[in-house]
């Protein structure tokens, strides 16, 4: 499983004020108020503790069929993992003076397995990107934010997935899953 999120820093300095009474803790613990505030550049660790928390929601999204997003329930750790339930994710961020990029895999030896992808290769079933490559289909993940659009695929043996049996396993234990 895959998941990224990207992050314009210009455009989330304009349209977010997370020092504003309350925020924070709408969105994240102590523990990572304590991340956020303690850090040398909180306006950087804000945006980047929220990326790994939506890169992890889409890996949730994906297992579950789960639409709904509450940012409480993703925790993240100054290693820059992120559990959520009894789940755990790695995150890798790359952190530029314009934009956060944050990938999730379930496993960190996938990291070796991601693609960059044009936008125009990904396609959507029920409503989960993937990508089509030598007649197989491979999870993908999208993000954009701003002026940034970052799209990946996990590629490799192993990975590509078979829609006619993942949809009604999906339909079977999330009833609600379209």
């Amino acid at each position: 499983m895959i998941g990224n999120d990207v992050i314009d820093l210009k455009l989330a300095s304009v349209e977010s004020d997370w020092r504003r009474k309350g925020f924070l803790a709408k969105l994240f613990s102590s523990q990572e108020i304590e991340i956020i505030l303690s850090s040398e550049t909180p306006d950087v660790a804000v945006w980047k503790l929220w990326s790994q928390k939506e890169a992890a929601y889409k890996i949730f999204n994906r297992k579950t069929g789960i639409r709904t997003f509450n940012p409480l329930y993703f925790k993240t750790s100054d290693s820059g993992n992120v559990t959520f339930g009894a789940e755990m994710v790695y995150c890798q961020s790359m952190i530029s003076s314009d934009h956060i990029h944050t990938i999730a895999c379930q496993n960190q030896t996938h990291f070796q397995s991601i693609i960059a992808v044009d936008y125009s290769r990904i396609t959507k079933s029920d409503g989960l990107p993937f990508m089509e490559r030598d007649g197989l289909i491979y999870p993908a993940t999208i993000s954009h934010h701003g002026n940034f659009v970052k799209c990946l695929a996990l590629v490799g043996n192993g990975f590509n997935i078979d829609l006619s049996v993942e949809k009604p396993v999906h339909r079977a234990l999330f009833p609600n899953f379209n």
